[in-house]
């Protein structure tokens, strides 16, 4: 029996170890066996290091040389000729270079003459006025009783003269001054002497370009042409057609085609304007 237990423990071990997988040789066609595979290709692998070979003979810029300047102790206040920035002066090339100051004194002069060389430059291209510096010390200037500009949106302008009591008051006096206007009757259209196309409009029926009068039409395009072209509007042409003796007579030859209506003249948006 411990025999037979014995033989089959044995036949299950060689069984598992039959079912791992074979590992691969970590050298074999790689071109350095010492980084393993699976992560490169010999021909990747190859080119990463002669970029590295590259880089690693490639010459390295020097850094840009850094200008000294001497500083004072560290013990006791720094002197006013190191708290002070040097002015700039300008080099062949165009560019400009700290310049030392030993002299702060007639530093703070030559800054005080080229700000007063500029106020002096602004004042003349500002009618004369003076120039007023940007600076903490310079207040805004105070505009007072100045009617163009209302403070009605300021709440601490308002609050300090007006309360509840005023505001009422006030309001009350806008309702005395109302005025209510009574409803009239509207005014009657003065009479003219002219004739009246929507009245025109409104007593025909025929549609535009339905013959009902004569016409000669011995030259009539061109007459039309011409003596339309005097007119602003075919409403226009439409009164005087009528004045003249329209639409049975045609002294000017505006309606050549005989329906009563000048110039194109359409009554038929009067007709919709009125529902007929």
């Amino acid at each position: 029996m411990i025999l037979f237990r014995s033989f089959l423990i044995l036949g299950a071990a060689v069984a598992v170890s039959a079912c791992q997988p074979v590992v691969p040789d970590s050298g074999g066609g790689v071109v350095n066996p010492g980084r393993g595979v699976g992560f490169d290709n010999p021909n990747t692998l190859a080119a990463r290091e002669a970029r590295d070979a590259q880089l690693a003979s490639a010459a390295v810029p020097a850094a840009p040389a850094v200008g000294t300047q001497s500083l004072p102790p560290a013990s006791g206040t720094p002197s006013a000729a190191a708290t002070r920035p040097a002015p700039a002066t300008a080099t062949a090339q165009g560019r400009t270079t700290p310049r030392a100051v030993s002299n702060p004194a007639s530093l703070d002069a030559e800054l005080a003459q080229i700000a007063a060389q500029n106020d002096a430059a602004a004042a003349r291209g500002n009618s004369g006025q003076a120039v007023l510096n940007a600076s903490p010390s310079n207040a805004a200037p105070v505009i007072l009783n100045n009617p163009g500009i209302s403070d009605e949106n300021s709440f601490d302008a308002v609050a300090s003269r007006e309360s509840i009591e005023s505001d009422a008051a006030r309001l009350e006096a806008n309702r005395q001054q109302y005025q209510v206007v009574q409803p009239t009757a509207l005014p009657s259209r003065a009479s003219s002497a002219q004739p009246n196309v929507v009245q025109y409009a409104l007593q025909t029926r025929h549609p535009k370009g339905t013959r009902v009068h004569r016409r000669f039409s011995v030259g009539s395009a061109a007459k039309f042409q011409r003596n339309c072209a005097e007119y602003s509007s075919a409403d226009e042409a439409q009164i005087d057609f009528l004045a003249r003796g329209g639409p049975e007579r045609d002294r000017r030859g505006i309606d050549p085609d005989g329906d009563g209506y000048a110039c194109g003249w359409d009554p038929a948006p009067f007709r919709r304007a009125a529902g007929n």
